[in-house]
């Protein structure tokens, strides 16, 4: 039983971890992109100073998705094709990435 609530708290970093290194290896950042991937082992370590280390990744990373949508805003502005839709996703992508941390305040107190 526990083993499965604390898979069900972990799942949406990981998902968010793997979309974020997608993002990366995309852009050509190999390095950055295994290292954000690997980031949720941090929490093997047991201790508080991960997850909150974590947590701070996880709000970094959807300022990172907010900084990419406007920068694909402005390419598209610049050719003049429409960019809600991008903005809808994006900006999904950045508000999952963000309360992908509220799960793991229980861990602390695991």
């Amino acid at each position: 039983m526990i083993w499965r609530m604390t898979a069900l708290r972990v799942t949406p970093l990981a998902i968010s971890a793997l979309v974020l290194g997608a993002h990366f290896y995309r852009g050509g950042n190999v390095a950055l992109a295994a290292i954000v991937a690997a980031s949720p082992l941090l929490l093997l370590a047991r201790r508080t100073w991960a997850v909150t280390a974590l947590q701070i990744g996880l709000f970094v990373a959807a300022a990172e998705w907010i900084r990419t949508a406007s920068s694909i805003a402005s390419l598209r502005a610049a050719a003049g094709v429409p960019s809600t839709r991008m903005f809808v996703i994006l900006g999904s992508v950045a508000l999952f990435t963000a309360l992908s941390g509220i799960p793991l305040s229980r861990l602390r107190q695991d």
